[in-house]
């Protein structure tokens, strides 16, 4: 098998996009449904199909009946003959929900426990569908805003006072008496575990505080006005509160955040290209209408102060800049081709995708055209690879 270009498959989330994905592909636009996400590799849930010629293979498939030539041995033996990463084109209108992932060994045990209670893989109340961690990042493909990581305890004091809200003042007091982390642990336990009348009554009294702020001058102003969006979305969501609690991060386009274990997020607005390890486990805190498993996010999470700040990529092999994170599955970088260039340091298998102009994939078969939108599977086996034409090429493989 060759560099093969895949068929991809979209996910139609409800916080979709109408319009970026068609685009992208060179669709007609507005879509029929909202398109949330583009699909691109072999995890079973939604894998790719490997076109060759007039026939269409599914890639997991192609994977287990010829791991070694297609992920090669090392990939094979570290990953257990499945490819690592999941790469995704993500669109997001609306915010998505307000959730963390386990570490492998949260992962491990909590879905032996729900293998123990015999819960279905495919029920809605499950939240560990395999037993791997799920590490991610996301490169803004456009302005793209998200909640990341809890906000530094002193700047979250600050943000309170502002509001001057007498009922999260009370709830929130650990914030001025207690360690950071004990503190972060603390409020939002009591925000999650609340009465349902309090939590509501708790987001009342904040939207409340936040626009007679609002009607002032104020330093948290976007964090406000995303209080507002967010209850018009989930009315009386206690996450809509709990979201006070982190960091609001504004990227420029070709920035990125990375997200590990324990982190808790949620992407508000914008479209980017996401890479992550190839799994399915997620604890959802609100903001969404499925399932909340409260105590099991609480488990995971991770009651750090964190000063986010965006991440931008490092310059590497000529032309090629690469994302820095300490993930063991996946490497994403890009590649600015103008002209002709090799692709050096090849090990293991590799997703393409043109995010802009045209390029061009010369191997050991027929040169490959892909055009913006398009995705190539590239196998262990190819060896170096020529890039020609004019484009931007997002390239995932496993670090070296």
């Amino acid at each position: 098998m060759n560099v093969s270009r895949l068929a991809c498959k979209i996910q139609n989330y409800a916080w979709g996009s109408r319009s970026f994905l068609a685009a992208l592909q060179g669709r007609s636009t507005p879509t029929q449904e909202p398109e949330a996400e583009l699909w691109i590799g072999a995890h079973p849930a939604l894998p790719a199909e490997a076109v060759q010629g007039d026939a269409h293979h599914r890639l997991d498939e192609l994977i287990a009946r010829n791991q070694n030539a297609l992920l090669g041995e090392d990939v094979t033996r570290r990953f257990d003959g499945e490819l690592p990463f999941l790469l995704k084109v993500l669109a997001a209108a609306e915010p998505l929900s307000l959730q963390a992932h386990p570490s492998t060994t949260q992962a491990i045990a909590g879905f032996a426990a729900e293998e123990a209670q015999g819960i279905p893989l495919g029920a809605a109340h499950r939240s560990y569908k395999d037993r791997r961690h799920k590490p991610e990042l996301i490169v803004a493909l456009t302005p793209f805003e998200a909640l990341t990581g809890f906000r530094r305890v002193e700047r979250t004091r600050e943000l309170f006072a502002e509001l001057g809200s007498p009922m999260l003042s009370e709830l929130c007091s650990p914030l001025t008496s207690e360690r950071p982390e004990e503190a972060l642990k603390s409020v939002f336990e009591r925000l999650m575990t609340a009465e349902p009348a309090k939590q509501a009554a708790l987001v009342h009294e904040t939207l409340a505080a936040a626009a007679r702020a609002l009607g002032g001058s104020c330093h948290f102003a976007r964090e406000f006005a995303w209080l507002e969006r967010l209850n018009a979305l989930y009315p009386d969501d206690i996450g809509v509160v709990s979201s006070l609690l982190l960091n609001l991060v504004e990227l420029e386009p070709l920035q990125a955040l990375y997200l590990p274990a324990g982190n808790l997020h949620a992407y508000l607005d914008g479209c980017g290209v996401e890479i992550m390890a190839s799994s399915d486990n997620v604890l959802r805190g609100g903001l969404t209408p499925k399932a909340v498993n409260v105590p099991e996010l609480l488990r995971v999470l991770e009651f750090r102060e964190l000063d986010v700040q965006p991440l931008a990529a490092v310059a590497a092999d000529p032309g090629e800049h690469v994302y820095p994170t300490s993930a063991a599955e996946f490497q994403l970088s890009y590649l600015d081709v103008d002209g002709q260039g090799l692709l050096t340091n090849r090990q293991g298998p590799e997703l393409l995708l043109v995010s802009e102009g045209h390029v061009c994939v010369s191997g050991k078969g027929s040169p490959l055209l892909l055009r913006q939108g398009d995705a190539a599977f590239v196998p262990a086996s190819e060896g170096p690879l020529t890039l020609s034409e004019k484009g931007r090429v997002f390239r995932a493989r496993v670090p070296l």
